[in-house]
């Protein structure tokens, strides 16, 4: 009786395992010991296109403190509470991450 299937004929020599890659870590918020009352953050991670405050300007709540670029978007992020600006942690064209201060209130 003649074989229905002929002899195989593949070339691949061994199977290589492919090794485990752990999952990433939970990146955690920046420590910079600032109280989250005093200062605004980045809600994300991105570009600093425009910073539309200056050291000692009088704020209030929801005034325009940034605007970063992420993914072609711009994100505006706004003074969550009044105050005056005591200093600026970014500078446009730089990037920053999700949690970094951005501006400290006095």
């Amino acid at each position: 009786m003649p074989a229905l299937f002929p002899e195989s004929t593949s070339t691949i020599q061994s199977i290589r395992p492919v090794p485990f890659l752990a999952p990433r870590p939970q990146v955690q918020p920046i420590a910079d010991g600032l109280p989250d009352d005093k200062v605004c953050r980045s809600p994300i991670v991105g570009i600093v296109q425009r910073v539309n405050v200056q050291v000692g300007q009088t704020l209030q709540v929801n005034d325009l403190l940034v605007v970063l670029e992420a993914m072609k978007m711009e994100t505006n992020i706004t003074a969550h509470t009044a105050g005056i600006v005591k200093a600026i942690m970014a500078s446009p064209g730089e990037a920053v991450k999700s949690g970094q201060a951005l501006i400290e209130f006095e």
